[in-house]
Formats: structure tokens, C-alpha cells, sequence
């Protein structure tokens, strides 16, 4: 109710009650509520879950739906629980970014961590239109935000069909869109048991390393340097969270970066000794899919978010060591905010299942604090 309202006078927080105090009381509100569907179940509305919002977050799956028919909604138990034990629930794939950001707190052991990049072919580039060609074949946008994950490997699926393509050479290219096994390409191109040719690999890790480095020079200070400040200085809550959250996606970045170099050795190597490249049309893989092509699909093919188009990379700027940063599409903005679900993650929220994940079905509904 407004100060200025008639029925104010009554309140016994009237004259106690502050500008801290409101934004404390909406953002209570605003991070707790969840979408669920309305009673016909033909469209989503919010509302607030006390008792279930009760639970904090642990690693896990999803055990959360809503059921139409009841009207309510249901979670069963990740574990056996004890009488007296604290009951935990999985909140979904999110970010540590995201938790921050909607739920107001960090996750130590995040296996769903990861940092966002922003890779696009630039249209400057001699081959921009049979790139874009092949990656609209596979349904991947020619400019997009990825993500560089905490597991290994460190890229998905669709991000190393896009690296594969935008390292491509134009032969290369051209064995994509015409030729009997240009369905098989296609659908091959996210699937690392086939690589594209051991230049194409070697290129792609080389580039992978590079933009990692280079976006780990962006920060002010170093892993050490984050680990040696939260052991050494006492600091409030919301610091070490902003603190444990660079070091968190330095620590991705530097986990990427050995990865890429290790895979670019082992590639460098495979080309060296003139080693067979696989053939999906000569795997065993091969038999087992449908043969009528015109009902393949491609691989991974999900729509994704925050598409930009400035500054997008040529692959001989970006594989060059001595590269600015201002020619990548991040360029310092490597600290992201979260504030959508995560592009890469599964489409959860279009799965044809009778119960819908009321969790995951809006980044905007979050979740306690951990204590």
C-alpha cells in the first residue's frame, strides 16, 4: 500500500518504513515467483510457491512438474530425506551467473557452470555466403552467443558445428552443399568422431585457445589473485559472490584454453602422420541411420538467443596471436548477467510432457537464497 494512501495512517510501519525496505520486500516477491500454467492449460501466469520456494538448490535433475489436472504443483524427493534434514531441490542448468542475478546466490559446485561467448562470421569475410550457407542448413545462426562450459569438453555440440564451419576452407565448404554425402556432412557437423578434415580441427582448437586467452586478459586480476583476496580480507556477502563469480568463469576460461591446446596438439599430430580421417558414409553409425535423406535432420539444431552481428571475426584475424581484443564480438564485455535462460541448454520448456517443469519454465522465477 502507497504512504500517500488514506489507509496508510494505520500501518504500523508507517513511519519505519524505507526505501531499503521496499526493495527488499519486491524483490522477495519478484525473485520468487513462477510460471505456471493457467487452469485450461493455454497459457502461463505467475504465482508464488511458498513451501516449495522454501528449498535450496543442489546438483541433481529436474523432479519438479505441474499437474493440469490437479491443478497443482508436484516435487518428488532427489533423495531419501531424514526427519529434521534439510530437503534440497535442482533448480535446473543454470549458471552461477544466473543464480547471482535471480536468486542471490553462488553455487560452489556448479557442474552446469559455464561463460558466454559471442562468435559470429563476419560478412567482410570471402566465404561469408556459403558459411552462411551451411550453418542455415544446420540450423545455427551465422552470429550468436555459445558457451565455453565448465565439463570437458568445453564446447557443445552446436558450437563445435560452428567452429567446423567457420573454419572451413572453401573446398571444404563446397562438399557441404553439393555431392551425394552433403546430407551426411551436414548432419555430421556438431558429432566430433568425424572431423572435417585435420586442418579444419586443428584450426578450430587453435582459434578456441586464442579467443579463450585473449578473453582471460580482459580481466583486471588472476585466479591467484582472487583466491589469495577472499582468504585474505573480510568481506560482505555480496563481494565474495561478485568475486567467486570471476574467478569462476577465469577458471573456465583457463580450463578451455588447456583443452584447446591439448586438441590441437592431438590434431597437429594426427595431420603430421598422415592418419586416416573417418568417414561417416564408411562408419558403422552409418548403417544404422535411415537412409532416405530427405528425412535426415541435422544435429542439435536449436534456435538461440541475443543474436548480434557487429563485429563479427574473420578466421585469419582471429587466428592470429596478435589479434586485439577489440576484434572480438565480446570484446571487455566478458562478464555477463544472465538475465535470460541459457541458448544452449535443452529447450525444456517445449518437451511434450504431461507435467511441465515448473522450474525451468521461466529464468525469471528463482529461488532462496543458500544460506
Amino acid at each position: 500500500i502507497s504512504q500517500t494512501h488514506p489507509n496508510a495512517s494505520k500501518l504500523p510501519l508507517k513511519d519505519s518504513f524505507t526505501y531499503d525496505d521496499y526493495r527488499w520486500a519486491v524483490s522477495s516477491v519478484m525473485t520468487r515467483q513462477n510460471q505456471i500454467p493457467t487452469e485450461d492449460g493455454s497459457r502461463v501466469t505467475l504465482a508464488l510457491i511458498p513451501l516449495w520456494d522454501m528449498c535450496n538448490h543442489t546438483n541433481g535433475l529436474i523432479t519438479t512438474g505441474y499437474n493440469l489436472e490437479d491443478d497443482r504443483c508436484e516435487c518428488v524427493a532427489l533423495q531419501d530425506f531424514k526427519a529434521g534434514e534439510q530437503i534440497y531441490i535442482f533448480y535446473g542448468t543454470r549458471s552461477n551467473a544466473e543464480f547471482v542475478i535471480h536468486s542471490g546466490f553462488f553455487f560452489d559446485n556448479n557442474s552446469h557452470d559455464r561463460v558466454k561467448i559471442k562468435l559470429g562470421v563476419s560478412k567482410s569475410d570471402r566465404l561469408y555466403a556459403m558459411k552462411a550457407e551451411v550453418l542455415a542448413r544446420a540450423g545455427i545462426p551465422t552470429s550468436s552467443v555459445f558457451a565455453l562450459h565448465s565439463t570437458e569438453p568445453p564446447i557443445s555440440a552446436q558450437l563445435l558445428a560452428f567452429l567446423r564451419v567457420f573454419c572451413m576452407s572453401e573446398e571444404e565448404l563446397k562438399e557441404h552443399l553439393i555431392g551425394e554425402h552433403a546430407i551426411d556432412k551436414i548432419f555430421t557437423l556438431g558429432n566430433s568422431e568425424f572431423p572435417i578434415s585435420w586442418d579444419n580441427e586443428v584450426k578450430l582448437w587453435t582459434f578456441l585457445e586464442a579467443r579463450a586467452s585473449l578473453l582471460l586478459k580482459t580481466y583486471k586480476t588472476t585466479v591467484e589473485d582472487d583466491k589469495s583476496f577472499l582468504e585474505t580480507h573480510d568481506l560482505t556477502s555480496h563481494a565474495i559472490m561478485a568475486i567467486k563469480l570471476r574467478l569462476g568463469e577465469k577458471e573456465i576460461l583457463e580450463k578451455a584454453v588447456k583443452s584447446a591446446a591439448a586438441s590441437r596438439e592431438y590434431y597437429t599430430k594426427q595431420m603430421a602422420d598422415g592418419a586416416p580421417l573417418p568417414k561417416y558414409e564408411e562408419s558403422n553409425i552409418a548403417l544404422l541411420e535411415n537412409t532416405v535423406a530427405d528425412s535426415r535432420l541435422p544435429l542439435v539444431l536449436r534456435n538461440l538467443e541475443d543474436v548480434e552481428e557487429q563485429g563479427d571475426l574473420k578466421i585469419d584475424e582471429a587466428i592470429d596471436a596478435e589479434v586485439t581484443e577489440n576484434g572480438f564480438v565480446n570484446g571487455e564485455n566478458s562478464l555477463f548477467n544472465g538475465t535470460k535462460s541459457e541458448s544452449e541448454n535443452l529447450n525444456t520448456e517445449k518437451r511434450n510432457r504431461e507435467t511441465e517443469d515448473a522450474k525451468e519454465s521461466s529464468s525469471e522465477s528463482t529461488d532462496e537464497v543458500k544460506e
